[in-house]
């Protein structure tokens, strides 16, 4: 069932960094809520998914002309001093209604003009390769991070049944690197994959990210599980995936193929730059 979607006309667009986003100067945010309704997603217990009193994944507000917006305040917080985007942190900037919408790519067309010192893309869409044109033209100022994680689409459907498929985020992740920005594999939140994993990123992620529910999700796994997700393991006899040194199977995997300066945990795999 596709999403509700409602128009407003925001009258700011970038929110200072903070949290789990200290190291960026502030976070951008193209929609507010999101269509792929992710089982793990953090934002179903933040404010701006509880006011709405709606089920997570049901609803979309675009903010329409929000590139208006964001050239008045790029201009003013340069004046400032440095500044550096994480794009997006409560939504994902490529999801389905973005096709129609091209709210995403406006906001890009605007910081190629006037472009930050670092921005940060993330996403788990292959959408993203729409605008390549425009990504490469920040050059060493971006990096794109793909969520990918598991390489087992059996266990994506058990989680985030709405979200693209394994195989199609790895095709964008590969054009992405052929086109020279720079990549990074997202392995947010960490799910159950095979040996084979590590072997589907060589040469098209230039590092990974690893993190589970226990760092990422700011309240050492508690907010994970008020929302059932351990539940979901347990269905399908992957229990032992929910202990919190699970994601060191992963970490000893990305090691037999990637530098250990190219596996990165948690909060340091999101950092700028």
């Amino acid at each position: 069932m596709k999403p509700d979607i409602a128009y407003r006309q925001p009258k700011s667009i970038l929110n200072r960094g903070n949290g789990y986003l200290s190291g960026y100067t502030h976070s951008l945010n193209p929609y507010a809520g999101c269509a792929f309704g992710c089982s793990f997603c953090y934002v179903r217990k933040l404010p701006v998914s509880l006011f709405k009193g709606r089920d997570w994944g049901t609803w979309v507000d675009v903010k329409q002309e929000a590139e208006k917006v964001l050239r008045k305040e790029m201009i003013r917080e340069k004046k400032k001093g440095e500044v550096t985007i994480f794009m997006s942190s409560s939504t994902d900037p490529y999801q389905p209604v973005e096709r129609k919408e091209r709210i995403t790519r406006f906001l890009l067309e605007t910081m190629v003009e006037n472009p930050p010192d670092f921005l940060f893309v993330q996403t788990r869409s292959p959408l993203v390769r729409r605008d390549i044109d425009l990504l490469k033209q920040f050059g060493d100022k971006l990096r794109v991070s793909m969520t990918i994680e598991t390489d087992d689409d059996a266990i994506r459907k058990q989680f985030s049944p709405k979200a693209p498929q394994v195989s199609s985020r790895l095709n964008a992740l590969e054009d992405l690197k052929r086109h020279g920005i720079r990549t990074q594999a997202a392995i947010a939140p960490v799910l159950p994959s095979t040996e084979k994993f590590p072997s589907l990123l060589k040469g098209i992620a230039d590092r990974v990210c690893i993190d589970d529910f226990y760092m990422g999700d700011g309240s050492g796994g508690k907010r994970t599980e008020r929302l059932g997700v351990f539940e979901l393991f347990d269905e399908i006899g992957k229990e032992n995936w929910t202990v919190d040194t699970a994601y060191r199977i992963v970490e000893n995997r990305m090691y037999e193929v990637f530098a250990k300066e190219q596996v990165l945990i948690s909060q340091d795999g999101f950092a700028p730059y």
